[in-house]
C-alpha cells in the first residue's frame, strides 16, 4: 500500500488527523495532487476549518472540475455563510452530474438558508427520488415542511427518517418539535427525551424538552434540562426565556426576572423576551414596571398579542378599565372562537340591538361565565333577544338568570341571529367602568327543591361555614388554592361547622384533625355542574373560598363571602382593596407576601371566632 492510499484508508476510518498528516507529505512531494488536495480540504471542513477547506478544494478544482469537487467547494462555501456562491457550486456540480444525490441535498440546505423555502423542497425531494432510503434526506425534507407548516407531511418524513436509522437523534428532535408545533405536549416531550437518550449533549433537544415540560406543568424538570442546555452550550439563545418561564411556573419570580434579564442581554430587541420581562414583574406586583416592559415589547412588535393583553390584565387589574378592556379583547387571538354564526355581524356596543337577537357565547372559564352573565340581562334591557351560549354543564344554573333569555350550549349557534359577542367583551361593549359595575345580587338562584332537600339533610344547628381550598390545576391559576391545613384551626372555633364543597377525598391523617363535613358521593354528580352547591349554599351563614367558580355562584347569589386572594389576584379582585365591587356580599382578605397563607388565615380566624361569638345561641 503506498503512503498515499494509507493516507486514504486512514481518512476511511475516521482518523483525520492522522490522514491529514500524510495528505501533508503527498502534497509536498507532488502539490498538484488533484485528489489529495480535494480530500485534505475535505478534512479541513471536517474539522471546522472552512477558510482553509475552501483554499484547499479552490487549488483541487483549478486542476480538475468535477461535481464531487464542486459540491465540497458549496459545503464549505455554506459553512462560511456564504449561502448565494454555494448555491451556484451546487448547480454546477448538477450541471457535471444530474443524479448527484450531494449536490441535490446540499443545495437544498443552501435554499433554506436564502429562505427559498419551495425550492429547497424540490431539491430534496429530488434527492430522495434518487435515494428514497436514506434517512437524511427524509429528515431534511422535513425541516423544509415544517418551516412551510405543513405538520402532518413533516411528521411523516421524520418518522420515515427515524424507520430508516432508529438512532437519529435529529430526527427526534425535529419530530419533538411538530409534534409541539401540533399541541401534542405529551409525544413531544417523548420524542425529546428519546433524542437526549441517543445523544446526553444534545443541547437543543434538552432545552426543548424543557420548554414541553413546562407546558405539561413539570416546571421542576423543565428547569432541569434548560441548566443541562447551557451547561452543555454556554450562551445558547433562548434558553434563559425558557429557564424563566419555569422559575415562574414554580413561582420564584425574582429569579424568573434574573433569567428574562439575562435572555434581553442576548437578544435586546427581542420583543417576547420584554413580555416575558414583563410577567416576571408582575408577579412581582411591579405593575408600573410590568407595563412599561410590555410596551417596548409592543413599540418592537406592534403586533405583539400577549404584551398587549397582558397589559390589559394589568390595567385592569388597577381598575382602570378604559383603556384595558379594549386590549383584552387582545386574547381572542390567543385562542380563536369556536364556529360562529356566518350570517351574523360582530357587536361590540356600538350598533342599536332592540329587536335584535344577540348571540353572546362563553369564551373562558366555568367561574367567568357565571360572574359575567349578569351582562346578558343588560343586553335585553337594551331590548334584545338574547341567546346566551354557555358551557353544557352550566345550562341548568343559568336558566334562572331571566326567562326570557335562552340558555344553549357552546357551539350551537341559533339558525338567526342578527349579532353576536363573546361574554367577556360585554364589559367593553357596555363600557364599564369601576364606578358603574352591574352589581345587583343576587342574579342567579337555586332549585326549590333542591333548596328543601338540602335543609333536611344540613339540618340548622351550628354556625355552619362552606369551604373551598382547591381551585383548577392549570398554570394560569398557579398559586390560588391554599392548602387543606389552613382551615384546622377554624374547626376548633366553638359553634362552627365546616362543610366542604368541593368534591374530593381528605387525607385519613388530616380527617383526624379536621372534622370536616363531607356532602356525600351524589352531592353535585349529575352532569349539571353547581346545582346542589347552589342549594346547599343557601343554608349556610357564610362561604369561605379561594379564587374559584365556587366564590362567583356565592357572590352571584349573594351569599355572604370571603375570598382568600394570593398576592397578585386576578384582575377582577383589583388591588387592595377588601370589598368587592362585583359582589356586593363579599369580603377579600389578601396576602400581603407571596405565598404567605398564615396571615390570611390568621385573620380569618379572628373574624370568624367574633362572628361565632355573635351569632343567636340556637345557632351556636
Amino acid at each position: 500500500m503506498t503512503r498515499r492510499e494509507r493516507g486514504i484508508a486512514l481518512h476511511r476510518e475516521g482518523r483525520l488527523a492522522d490522514a491529514e498528516e500524510i495528505y501533508a507529505e503527498v502534497l509536498r512531494e507532488n502539490p498538484a495532487d488533484f485528489e489529495v488536495l480535494h480530500l485534505q480540504g475535505v478534512i479541513a471542513h471536517e474539522s471546522g476549518r472552512h477558510q482553509q477547506a475552501l483554499d484547499l478544494i479552490g487549488r483541487a478544482i483549478a486542476l480538475r472540475r468535477t461535481a464531487e469537487t464542486c459540491v465540497s467547494l458549496g459545503a464549505a462555501l455554506s459553512a462560511l455563510g456564504r449561502h448565494a456562491d454555494a448555491l451556484a457550486s451546487f448547480d454546477e456540480a448538477l450541471t457535471l452530474q444530474p443524479a448527484c444525490v450531494e449536490a441535490h441535498n446540499y443545495r437544498g440546505m443552501a435554499l433554506q438558508q436564502l429562505r427559498r423555502t419551495a425550492e429547497a423542497l424540490t431539491s430534496f425531494e429530488r434527492a430522495l427520488a434518487l435515494r428514497p432510503d436514506a434517512a437524511e434526506l427524509h429528515n431534511n425534507r422535513g425541516n423544509v415542511l415544517r418551516r412551510l407548516q405543513r405538520f402532518a407531511e413533516a411528521l411523516e418524513s421524520y418518522e420515515r427518517a427515524i424507520a430508516l436509522r432508529g438512532d437519529f437523534a435529529a430526527a427526534y428532535n425535529n419530530r419533538g418539535l411538530v409534534l409541539q408545533a401540533l399541541g401534542r405536549y405529551s409525544e413531544a416531550a417523548v420524542s425529546y427525551e428519546h433524542a437526549v437518550a441517543l445523544r446526553a449533549d444534545f443541547a437543543e433537544a434538552h432545552n426543548n424538552l424543557g420548554t414541553v415540560l413546562c407546558e405539561l406543568g413539570r416546571p421542576a424538570e423543565a428547569l432541569s434540562h434548560g441548566r443541562r442546555a447551557l451547561e452543555l452550550q454556554p450562551g445558547m439563545r433562548g434558553v434563559n426565556g425558557n429557564l424563566g418561564n419555569a422559575l415562574r411556573d414554580l413561582q420564584r419570580p425574582e429569579e424568573a426576572l434574573a433569567a428574562y434579564e439575562l435572555a434581553l442581554q442576548e437578544a435586546p430587541h427581542d420583543a417576547t423576551a420584554h413580555c416575558h420581562r414583563g410577567n416576571a414583574l408582575f408577579d412581582l406586583k411591579c405593575i408600573a414596571d410590568a407595563i412599561a416592559s410590555y410596551d417596548r415589547a409592543i413599540e418592537l412588535n406592534p403586533h405583539h398579542v400577549l404584551a398587549h393583553f397582558n397589559k390589559g390584565l394589568c390595567l385592569l387589574l388597577c381598575g382602570e378599565f378604559a383603556p384595558g378592556l379594549p386590549l383584552y379583547e387582545w386574547r381572542s387571538q390567543l385562542r380563536p372562537p369556536a364556529a360562529l354564526p356566518s350570517h351574523a355581524e360582530p357587536w361590540l356596543g356600538k350598533s342599536p340591538i332592540a329587536g335584535k337577537t344577540l348571540y353572546v357565547y362563553a369564551d373562558q372559564a366555568l367561574g367567568d361565565t357565571i360572574q359575567f352573565c349578569r351582562y346578558a340581562r343588560l343586553a335585553e334591557e337594551r331590548g334584545a333577544q338574547v341567546v346566551l351560549a354557555v358551557q353544557p354543564q352550566l345550562r341548568e344554573l343559568l336558566t334562572t338568570l331571566s326567562p326570557s333569555i335562552r340558555i344553549v350550549a357552546t357551539g350551537e349557534p341559533p339558525e338567526a341571529c342578527d349579532y353576536h359577542c363573546a361574554l367577556m367583551s360585554l364589559p367593553l361593549a357596555f363600557a364599564t367602568t369601576l364606578a358603574d359595575i352591574p352589581a345587583r345580587v343576587p342574579y342567579l338562584s337555586a332549585d326549590p327543591q333542591r333548596v328543601a332537600r338540602w335543609r333536611e339533610r344540613l339540618g340548622a344547628a351550628g354556625l355552619k361555614v362552606g369551604i373551598v381550598w382547591q381551585g383548577s390545576r392549570n398554570r394560569i391559576d398557579i398559586g390560588r388554592s391554599a392548602p387543606l391545613e389552613m382551615f384546622v384551626p377554624l374547626a376548633g372555633i366553638p359553634g362552627v361547622r365546616l362543610i366542604s364543597l368541593q368534591k374530593g377525598g381528605v387525607s385519613p391523617e388530616l380527617r383526624s384533625r379536621l372534622p370536616l363535613e363531607v356532602l356525600g358521593e351524589d352531592y353535585d354528580s349529575g352532569p349539571q355542574a353547581f346545582l346542589d352547591s347552589a342549594a346547599v349554599m343557601m343554608h349556610l351563614d357564610l362561604v369561605i373560598t379561594c379564587d374559584t367558580a365556587l366564590a362567583h355562584l356565592a357572590g352571584a347569589l349573594g351569599r355572604p363571602t370571603w375570598a382568600a386572594l394570593k398576592h397578585v389576584p386576578d384582575w377582577r379582585w383589583l388591588l387592595e382593596r377588601t370589598d368587592c365591587p362585583w359582589y356586593p356580599s363579599m369580603r377579600l382578605l389578601r396576602q400581603s407576601r407571596r405565598g404567605d397563607w398564615d396571615e390570611v388565615f390568621t385573620a380569618i380566624h379572628a373574624q370568624l371566632a367574633r362572628l361565632a361569638r355573635a351569632a343567636p345561641a340556637g345557632a351556636r
